[in-house]
């Protein structure tokens, strides 16, 4: 009986005694995996997969393939040109016995590629289960400044409706009409109070320093606010 299993993103038709070099492997030399993306067994067509299909394999070796050679040249005023070699690194496997069916109760670790660690069969699910119980946590998490942010939405509109229109001062767009209001000024009258450390203060927190006093927001300020 034969078998189309996938692992490292190919699909590979192996039978029993089949060795077989594929993407390195998180495994040992005589650890014993199993492939559990299993496109098809015997008659057997997955959809994508052959549901509780397995592949059992024996870890032979972790071995390098042979060596590439990339090399890039650009043309023109200042070309460049690199040349560099590169070996895969794959994982040599026998194959063992293919299972049609309770492949996820046979307690063989998975066999997973890069460098994630080998997981126990079915053990992947419940690792997918948890990262998504985390995503739903933090996004429960975030979802409580959203709310806290909305309703203070209300009052910061209740704080400006009886607020004069600062963007009649000199040198006041809607940016910095914001700004003064973000800072609980939102009358001509509390800066016609303003004494000379609130003028410096206000200056430096407003990125405005010294225009205050040579744009005369306070004597607008008195005028405006009668």
């Amino acid at each position: 009986m034969f078998a189309v299993l996938k692992t490292g993103g190919k699909q590979y038709r192996v039978q029993s005694g089949d060795v077989l070099r594929v993407e390195k492997l998180d495994a040992q030399a005589g650890d014993e995996i199993q492939f559990n993306e299993i496109l098809m067994v015997g008659d057997s067509i997955g959809a994508p997969l052959v549901e509780g299909a397995g592949v059992k394999a024996t870890v032979i070796d972790q071995i390098k393939g042979p060596k590439t050679i990339n090399f890039v040249k650009r043309r023109r005023k200042h070309g460049s040109q690199r040349k560099k070699g590169h070996r895969q690194q794959l994982t040599l496997v026998r194959i063992g016995d293919i299972m049609e069916s309770g492949a996820d109760k046979s307690g063989i670790r998975a066999a997973l590629t890069g460098r994630g660690i080998a997981f126990a069969t079915g053990a992947v699910a419940l690792a997918a289960a948890g990262a998504a119980a985390a995503y739903a946590a933090s996004a429960k998490k975030a979802e409580k400044p959203a709310k806290a942010a909305k309703a203070a939405a209300p009052k910061a509109a209740a704080a400006t409706a009886g607020a004069d229109d600062l963007k009649q001062l000199s040198g006041v767009g809607p940016a910095l009409e914001k700004k003064l209001h973000a800072e609980g000024i939102t009358t001509f009258a509390q800066i016609a109070a303003w004494s000379d450390a609130e003028v410096e203060e206000f200056g430096e927190k407003l990125s405005f320093k010294g225009r205050i006093e040579r744009e005369g927001w306070i004597e607008q300020a008195k005028e405006l606010s009668k």
